[in-house]
């Protein structure tokens, strides 16, 4: 139990990038949310691809210029300015032509990776950069240049976040209505860029591109699962980051392997975990949903069996009528009493105020499709038939439209009246 669980945390290497990445973690799962929420997560795999263009160019300007090698601060900047160039390119070309966004982003971050890469080739004597390294990152390699940088960015985006929360909710949920009171829609949306690019260069050469966005991404929908509220999602999301952080580097030492695939690994598992559980939106959630439906149709037939019957109706006249299994008519029978449709007796059902009034809409719909397939020559042992299965269209407008096509008749073709 030491070795595995205790000895870890007395590795220097171990305890940098756990909170390298616990840093990384949170500020990424909560700025993830909002990314999620406005569906932009190809945004931040193209931002986290197009930072090799902004890397080799503060690379060589900061070698060229200044002598320094692998200078933080200005690999920092040029990824930044990177990922705004790439988010104004990508909005240039969705404005002023027929491309749509989610296409220019996969031309523009592509595009600009192609330039980083080539980049990196031609000026390969002055620009020593690993592109292994900055696809998969090295979590376990953490300096503590890039301890201060990702701390510095993760205080500066949650400050921003927590202090105008109240605005990205707003234009998250609302846009229109946000703009409508008079807040700059625009202007959040490009702070909400400027903080996903923030949280991106300053993680990326930690993590690297693939667990960048991964971490962007999964625990914030790993929270969507769990929560309806933004800031519960926040919180939810920082939390699973880190457990992914924290599981996964444990993952690594044990099956000593990558740090930042084993992140990921954990990352996705405990989503499929928390997709399959979820009490309301998960996969077992959704079978007892499914499981205990009740089509409608059934309870329409049973309301108008019991108005028909006209008075307190048994078990056997239901099951004679509907068209459902023994244990469907019984699960319908008790939604219908939960639901105040119905009332149990010791001799049967009775339909309550509120049932009779649904039970009567039904039957109109029914005596009016009767009639309106007599207008139109069906022949006369059809009709019923026929309006059984129409009379669940029995929407407002639609039975209005035949009543008025009818000329509002009192009576169907059998002289029976139409309620």
């Amino acid at each position: 139990m030491y070795d595995l669980f205790i000895a870890p945390l007395a590795e220097t290497y171990f305890q940098k990038a756990l909170i390298g990445g616990s840093i990384v973690a949170v500020v990424a799962g909560v700025v993830g949310c909002l990314v999620v929420l406005k569906r932009m997560a190809f945004l931040g795999d193209a931002l986290s691809h197009a930072m090799i263009a902004g890397v080799a160019g503060g690379y060589l300007v900061m070698k060229l210029l200044f002598g320094a090698e692998a200078h933080a601060p200005g690999m920092l900047l040029g990824s930044l300015i990177a990922a705004i160039a790439t988010v104004a390119l990508i909005s240039f070309v969705s404005r002023i032509s027929r491309v749509k966004e989610d296409t220019a982003i996969g031309i523009m971050y592509t595009g600009i990776f192609a330039l980083g890469v080539v980049a990196v080739s031609i000026f390969r004597h002055y620009i020593h950069i690993d592109l292994m390294h900055f696809i998969m990152g090295d979590v376990l390699g953490v300096a503590d240049s890039d301890l201060w940088v990702s701390a510095f960015v993760a205080a500066f985006v949650l400050t921003l976040l927590i202090l105008f929360f109240r605005h990205f909710q707003l234009a998250t949920f609302d846009p229109v209505m946000a703009a409508s009171i008079g807040l700059p829609v625009l202007l959040i949306d490009y702070v909400l860029t400027t903080c996903v690019s923030l949280v991106v260069v300053s993680a990326v050469s930690m993590v690297g591109v693939i667990l960048v966005v991964g971490l962007l991404i999964t625990p914030a929908a790993t929270a969507y699962l769990l929560s309806d509220r933004l800031d519960r999602m926040m919180w939810l999301a920082a939390l699973f980051g880190v457990t992914s952080v924290v599981g996964g580097l444990y993952l690594c030492v044990w099956l000593d392997s990558a740090g930042g695939g084993a992140i990921m690994l954990f990352c996705t598992l405990q989503f499929l975990v928390v997709l399959a559980v979820a009490p309301k939106y998960g996969l077992l959630a959704r079978w007892r949903r499914m499981r205990n439906l009740v089509p409608q149709q059934v309870i329409e037939d049973i309301l108008t069996t019991i108005l028909r019957h006209g008075k307190t109706t048994p078990m056997a006249v239901i099951r004679q009528y509907v068209e459902s299994g023994g244990k469907g008519i019984k699960k319908a029978l008790l939604r219908m009493i939960q639901d105040g449709l119905i009332t149990s007796s010791a001799g049967g059902y009775d339909l309550t105020a509120d049932g009779e009034k649904e039970a009567n809409k039904v039957l109109r719909a029914h005596r009016l499709w009767e009639a309106y397939l007599d207008t139109i020559g069906t022949p006369e042992e059809q009709l019923h038939p026929t309006a059984h299965h129409l009379e669940h269209i029995s929407d407002t407008n639609t039975v209005d439209y035949l009543d008025e096509k009818l000329g509002h008749l009192d009576h169907d073709p059998h002289g029976q009246p139409i309620p």
